[in-house]
């Protein structure tokens, strides 16, 4: 469920963990192709940094879509429409980075877009990531980076 945020475009989707719920999966190959190479996927629980990647690639033409914790992401990938790119704070409540990565790493039928992660930490290597971002990034290099991942932007596009 989306459930806008005051002034945000921060979007929370009931956590399946919390809930004790299974979390919804991807169970046919022909799943896979529903990819938009143009919606990012944006995991961050800063709801500044939320708001500021959402802008600036609103703004460039992409779509975006957002979670505030791994578990939400996951949610996502599983149940909705795949995404061309994540971008992957490691630091977060519920699940964080690196515990997501593990899931998708262990789940057979999730074959996720690539993952940038966004860190303030000193590893520039992550397993499962696909490029490592330090935090605070230039929005310069964040664009480049998305544009280099998901095959460049396209106008007019913007997630509900």
């Amino acid at each position: 469920m989306h459930v806008p945020t005051s002034g945000s475009r921060v979007t929370q989707v009931e956590s399946p963990l919390a809930s004790g719920h299974e979390i919804g999966r991807r169970d046919h190959p022909d799943d896979f192709e529903d990819m938009d190479r143009k919606l990012v996927l944006v995991v961050e629980d800063e709801p500044t940094l939320l708001e500021v990647a959402c802008f600036v690639l609103e703004s460039e033409g992409f779509g975006v879509e957002t979670a505030t914790n791994g578990a939400e992401a996951l949610t996502r990938l599983r149940t909705s429409k795949l995404p061309g790119l994540v971008l992957l704070d490691l630091m977060m409540p519920v699940m964080n980075g690196r515990e997501f990565l593990d899931e998708v790493a262990r789940s057979p039928l999730l074959r996720p877009p690539p993952i940038v992660v966004l860190t303030a930490g000193d590893s520039m290597e992550i397993p499962g990531a696909a490029e490592v971002l330090r935090k605070p990034y230039d929005l310069g290099r964040l664009l480049e980076t998305v544009e280099r991942h998901t095959g460049g932007r396209r106008a007019g596009t913007r997630a509900k």
